[in-house]
């Protein structure tokens, strides 16, 4: 199983798949030169909305918590990413 590191303004938020239309509307927000964005909970609940504006960094990674071989010392995919859209 995936889930999803969303590092904003040096807060972590963690995030289960599919992420496409979560990511979709945070570039929508920052695009539009900032607005509201919920991110869900990991396991249940409402949420929280976060604002989301031009310049504000934001950092995506995959941690993957099955436990197969490549996987590193925290859990992580040994493959992390950053967001293209950061620099929006």
């Amino acid at each position: 199983m995936k889930i999803h590191r969303l590092t904003v303004d040096g807060r972590d938020y963690f995030l289960p798949d599919p992420i496409d239309e979560l990511r979709a509307q945070i570039l929508k927000a920052i695009q539009a030169g900032g607005g509201y964005v919920n991110i869900p909970p990991l396991r249940g609940g409402p949420g929280i909305d976060i604002l989301f504006s031009p310049g504000m960094p934001v950092t995506w990674s995959q941690i993957d918590v099955g436990g197969e071989p490549g996987e590193g010392a925290n859990g992580e995919a040994d493959e992390a990413y950053e967001d293209p859209y950061e620099a929006l």
